[in-house]
């Protein structure tokens, strides 16, 4: 399937499974994958390892001055700070439980689009995350915003962190998806919502599979793709 050199923005709330979608479209038409979100965790591990973030949310003002500063970029085995490797760190229930309030701040959001707009510029790509289709690529070509009930999103979560080792609850894990979707939806700047010229994907109840079979069938549609 000869697909066009468009720009695909897949936004969404938590744990709707954006970026093993992002990943699934991206491997299948040979785009390039980006993932913003984990962008914004760098930034909240940055901000947590430096003292510049609280157990009550409280942001020091001095993250802005050392954004300036901050290394945050993509390689071939996923996010890094400098030379250091930082994806197991910021998958972690410490780094979701502030990721949101750091996310909310006007000059991080800043910083993270400019760095995204940076590896999109030459286009066929994949991006994932909260406010792509509205604010990072408004123009892009396709644009998809991914929904799931709460409960399924929730599990979903819990599975992957027990997988990893972890220990959290199945309430911990609703209680901080439900705070996370709040925040992201009520936030001053670059809110999380649906663009107009989106398209909604439920994949409650959809695998892999189907999701792949679903955007196939969008975009031979949309782009008159035999």
């Amino acid at each position: 399937m000869n697909v066009p050199d468009i720009i695909i923005a897949i936004d969404g709330y938590s744990s709707t499974g954006k970026s093993s979608f992002a990943k699934l479209v991206a491997k299948e038409f040979g785009f390039l994958y980006l993932d913003s979100g984990a962008l914004y965790r760098g930034v909240t591990l940055f901000a947590q390892e430096q003292g510049l973030i609280d157990a009550d949310n409280r942001i020091d003002p001095a993250l802005e001055e050392r954004l300036a500063g901050l290394d945050l970029h993509f390689d071939t085995d996923g996010t890094h700070i400098g030379a250091r490797c930082i994806e197991a760190q910021i998958r972690t229930l410490e780094v979701s439980s502030q990721v949101s309030p750091i996310a909310a701040v006007p000059y991080v959001r800043a910083f993270v689009d400019r760095r995204l707009r940076e590896f999109g510029e030459k286009g066929r790509i994949v991006m994932d995350g909260r406010d792509i289709g509205t604010t990072v690529f408004p123009n892009a070509q396709l644009k998809i915003f991914m929904t799931a009930s709460e409960e399924v999103r929730a599990q979903r979560r819990y599975d992957e962190m027990v997988a990893k080792g972890e220990t959290p609850t199945l309430e911990e894990v609703l209680k901080n998806l439900r705070e996370r979707d709040y925040i992201d939806s009520h936030r001053e700047t670059s809110p999380l919502s649906r663009a107009e010229d989106a398209f909604e994907l439920d994949n409650s109840d959809m695998s892999f599979g189907e999701e792949l079979a679903w955007i196939k069938g969008l975009i031979q549609g949309r782009f008159g793709i035999l």
